[in-house]
């Protein structure tokens, strides 16, 4: 820790700090992601950097690890102030961090992937001492792993383990993990819980990167919170709430609720998918789905991201042609048929990717209000400009005005016009009968979230058959009349939400059979 320590005074705090951040500020062009933000691990903690999409938490880890460097203020590693210019010089330091997204080699295996790029790593080293380096590691951390096995044959969580590993490997005392639980089912989560309670238990220093409070109350020590790039307060887990953390990270009370329906459904389905298979290179993304809502309820699908759950919802909406099999809405057969005729049928869609598919970048939000709606040859824009104006109060979307382009919107505030429009039709226009959403409030603080659920909630109540596809299990449960599992491609398990348990669905999302 020699090479690129920077002289300085160690600060009166920093006994028993393993890293700290004083009055880092970090700019991006037009963007100011970190503003004057302190932090500070204790050694053998689990310190969680809590805040929303956007809220900055990342980019603060990056800093601490060396992927970024900040414009202002400086990081302190066990007292001395460092400057770390990449992640490898973080790692000369102690500091590795796990991101979400995994960077392994799916043909090489678990010995390879976690060797590889290593500076230390010896020339002459024999690929069976490599393995028992590795074996060692994963049987004292409690990450049980073949080091011998092809990464591209391990389950998800499995391959979190070996990027765990990997920074275990190059002597790691502080891990970062971004967003850990993202891709986990719930046992898997609870699996990497207990894996970091025993790394913590030897000394080592964990930042935990989330949004879920749950899962924030289950792991941590304490939790720094974070909101526009500013911390908005530090507290020990044992001395607070979800809900108090729920209140600093949106800066207003938050009343989180489960919603049910009336129990009242159609006699008929509105929306309906019958054997729907969809072959892809020759795999099926999607293998024999049938599945039906009723006007009156909300059926949630829940799944591991990558197990067919977008091929599901564009083929439902009429946009992707099933290889076979059909697709109903309100009785009419739109399988493939393009997402006018399913709009003409009964149906609005939020897809997932919400500028390019749902909304157009260089229209204005006015007219992207428009895209959607049945006009004749005259288009009434004050009477949409009206109804959009309406939209950005009652959404609280951040807009530089009604004419303004889709493309200058943040990832939320797209997200809210996109959702304005398509609820909203679902919501007042007599032939609209069923709606489904993709991952309905990714990206919004948690107030935001609850308004949404609650109107998707309110077109139950009016008689709309809602489908709502999320990776967060706590939205789908909380919710969902019925519950339908989504297993590369097949449905492995449904039922009424009440009847099933969080084991019983994690299972499902593993593909583990009861």
């Amino acid at each position: 820790m020699s090479d690129n320590v920077l002289p300085g005074t160690t600060p009166a705090s920093s006994r028993g700090v393993a890293l700290a951040a004083r009055g880092v500020t970090k700019r991006f062009p037009g963007v100011l992601a970190n503003a004057d933000v302190d932090f500070e691990l204790l050694q053998g903690e689990v310190h969680t950097l809590l805040g929303e999409n956007g809220a900055g938490k990342s980019t603060l880890a990056a800093m601490l690890c060396g992927l970024y460097q900040p414009d202002e203020g400086q990081i302190y590693r066990s007292g001395k102030p460092i400057r770390l210019r990449s992640p490898r010089e973080g790692l000369a330091h102690g500091i590795g961090m796990v991101h979400q997204h995994f960077r392994l080699i799916p043909r090489f295996t678990v010995a390879e992937n976690v060797i590889l790029g290593d500076p230390k790593q010896s020339l002459l080293m024999k690929p069976g001492e490599a393995e028992r380096r590795v074996g060692e590691i994963s049987e004292r951390f409690g990450l049980p792993l073949d080091p011998r096995a092809v990464v591209s044959d391990l389950t998800v969580g499995q391959r979190q383990r070996v990027e765990i590993v990997k920074v275990l490997y190059r002597g790691a005392d502080v891990l970062l993990l971004d967003e850990p639980t993202a891709v986990l089912t719930p046992q898997e989560a609870e699996t990497l819980f207990a894996t970091v309670r025993s790394m913590t238990s030897e000394g080592k220093a964990v930042v935990f990167i989330s949004h879920k409070l749950g899962e924030v109350m289950a792991v941590s020590d304490r939790v720094t919170v974070m909101r526009a790039g500013r911390v908005t307060g530090e507290v020990a887990t044992k001395d607070t709430s979800a809900r108090n953390l729920a209140e600093l990270m949106v800066g207003r009370p938050v009343e989180q609720t489960v919603r049910r329906g009336t129990g009242q459904t159609s006699a008929t389905p509105y929306l309906e998918a019958h054997a729907v298979r969809l072959a892809d290179a020759g795999r099926n993304v999607l293998d024999d789905v049938t599945l039906s809502v009723h006007g009156g309820e909300i059926v949630g699908i829940a799944g591991v991201a990558g197990n067919g759950q977008r091929e599901l919802a564009t083929t439902l909406a009429g946009i992707t042609a099933p290889t076979s099999g059909s697709v109903r809405v309100g009785g009419v057969d739109i399988g493939g048929k393009g997402a006018k005729a399913a709009r003409h049928a009964g149906l609005t869609f939020v897809p997932e990717d919400r500028l390019g598919t749902g909304l157009v970048p260089g229209l204005s939000l006015t007219d992207n209000m428009l895209l959607t709606r049945r006009r004749s040859f005259f288009v009434n824009r004050r009477a949409a400009r009206a109804e959009l104006a309406e939209a950005i109060e009652r959404f609280e979307i951040k807009a530089p005005g009604t004419e303004a382009e889709a493309r200058v919107l943040s990832g939320g505030n797209a997200q809210k016009v996109l959702l304005a429009r398509e609820v909203s039709d679902a919501a007042k226009d007599g032939d609209v009968r069923a709606l489904i959403v993709s991952s309905p409030t990714r990206g919004l603080d948690i107030g935001a979230a609850e308004f949404v659920r609650e109107l998707l909630h309110q077109v139950r109540v009016d008689g709309g058959a809602v489908l709502v596809i999320s990776e967060d299990l706590d939205e789908v449960r909380s919710l969902a009349d019925r519950i339908v599992v989504l297993y590369r491609g097949q449905i492995v398990l449904s039922g009424a939400s009440e009847e099933l348990t969080v084991e019983q669905i994690g299972m499902a999302m593993a593909g583990v059979k009861e």
